[in-house]
């Protein structure tokens, strides 16, 4: 008897490393499940304000397009807000 030693040595070293990269696979797949999808990309705003920006046709352009259409706001004002929306006119 080798009493553990010899060829049943090379496949405890093969196994531990596998079983704890094993675990580690099994923790981050459970992690981005169970997670509620935070943590991931967000596109920024403009200037880096880590807000993502508007969609295309968003509520706020909307509503800058109405008061504009009524004429509550200049061409200029409305260029200046889409700006700030970070939306192109």
């Amino acid at each position: 008897m080798m009493w553990g030693y010899g060829q049943g040595m090379v496949w405890m070293w093969l196994w531990v490393p596998l079983l704890l990269v094993g675990i580690a696979l099994l923790v981050f797949l459970a992690i981005r499940v169970f997670g509620g999808g935070r943590g991931g990309y967000v596109p920024t705003g403009p200037h880096g304000s880590g807000v993502p920006p508007p969609a295309k046709g968003s509520r706020a352009r909307q509503i800058l397009e109405e008061r504009f259409a009524k004429g509550e706001l200049t061409a200029d004002q409305y260029r200046e807000d889409l700006n700030v929306l970070g939306e192109d006119p």
